[in-house]
């Protein structure tokens, strides 16, 4: 086995503790919470299925790629729960550690290329980030939607709350899925007073 094949199985059996990292929504058949794993991979199906409410100047398959990769760094860095507390400095400081770490695996053509969409991810910058991390937004709430409130009740959301801290980041890459989440969260919001 040459040393290069060897770094990739190194940072593939790595990649496998995501699996492990369990996140703050449940399954759509509240069963259990999903792990980030799943979460990648639901994303990476989003992406697919909803290509037609991205612009024109999107590239779905560079898309895929950021989804698929987005969370590798919560295997050291844990979930942060968009509504749950924590430190967004220290937050940033944990994922850049675990990106350098996770990354650092890799052959060096494959660690700069991955590092490279992971940051244009992060960054949201570019048509494909903005479309990814509206997906990222935007995903969640269809779970809570489906499984009668989930992390919303858990986390005792108020619509306003949904508003201001997903509702805009889905509407900046994805305005007809803004749309479509507005009118269901709201209704599911107005049914709970």
């Amino acid at each position: 086995m040459t040393a290069r094949l060897e770094q990739q199985i190194a940072f593939l059996n790595e990649a496998d503790k995501l699996k492990s990292i369990v996140r703050g929504t449940t399954l759509c058949d509240t069963s259990r919470y999903e792990n980030s794993a799943e979460h990648s991979w639901h994303l990476t199906l989003y992406a697919l299925v909803l290509a037609d409410q991205a612009g024109p100047e999107v590239d779905i398959n560079r898309v895929i790629r950021m989804l698929i990769l987005h969370d590798l760094v919560e295997i050291d860095a844990g979930d942060n729960p968009i509504f749950g507390t924590h430190d967004p400095v220290t937050t940033y400081n944990q994922e850049q550690e675990a990106a350098d770490r996770l990354f650092g695996l890799l052959p060096d053509d494959l660690r700069d290329d991955l590092r490279m969409i992971w940051e244009e991810f992060e960054a949201a910058e570019t048509p494909a980030a903005r479309f990814a991390k509206s997906l990222d937004r935007f995903q969640p709430p269809m779970q809570n939607l489906a499984s009668g409130g989930g992390s919303w009740v858990t986390y005792d959301v108020t619509y306003d709350q949904f508003e201001a801290k997903v509702g805009r980041k889905i509407e900046i890459g994805a305005p007809g899925l803004f749309d479509y989440a507005r009118r269901r969260v709201r209704a599911w919001f107005d049914k709970r007073r």
